[in-house]
């Protein structure tokens, strides 16, 4: 073994961009499952006007080595024009879209309201025994607003995945 296979699991973004075309989610899903990468979120966005080319963001981890695996087995995928590890690159934005659905009464039903206005989450769907909160931001945020909520009456969470974008202009 070596000092590269004992290296710690890093986290990375990986924005990868490729030709819309059928089965290529497929395709790079199975060149994780193939060789045992996981893939911690994943989103798909078709990102040019004639709907020929998609955006791909897959957040994995691993050690250095399996990460420049990926990235290189990613970049040898024939519809795959450009492979970028946003966390490589440097000062990125990664955000994340929740809803969360809230059930409560009472003093547990003003308790969830006051911790939304305090995490910036929009009641999008209200009734008188739930809520349904939409709330955007960084993974870490989401996570916090989420554990809140358990103890006031959780019943569900839909998470979108991680996109993310380098800052300024390149």
């Amino acid at each position: 073994m070596t000092d590269l296979d004992t290296r710690p699991s890093e986290r990375h973004v990986l924005a990868i961009t490729v030709d819309n075309e059928s089965g290529i989610l497929a395709k790079i899903a199975g060149l994780f499952t193939a060789r045992g990468y996981n893939i911690d979120s994943l989103t798909v966005a078709d990102i040019s006007e004639d709907h020929e080319i998609s955006r791909i963001t897959i957040v994995t981890h691993g050690p250095p080595k399996v990460i420049d695996q990926i990235h290189a087995q990613l970049g040898r995928l024939i519809p795959v024009h450009k492979v970028d590890d946003l966390t490589e690159l440097g000062p990125h934005v990664e955000r994340e879209l929740a809803l969360v659905k809230v059930a409560g009464k009472g003093d547990n039903r003003v308790e969830a309201l006051r911790l939304a206005d305090v995490f910036r989450a929009k009641v999008v769907d209200s009734t008188t025994e739930s809520f349904i909160f939409e709330i955007t931001g960084a993974p870490e945020k989401i996570d916090s607003f989420v554990a809140l909520m358990r103890d006031l009456g959780l019943v569900e969470v839909g998470r979108t995945g991680i996109v993310g974008m380098m800052r300024g202009i390149d």
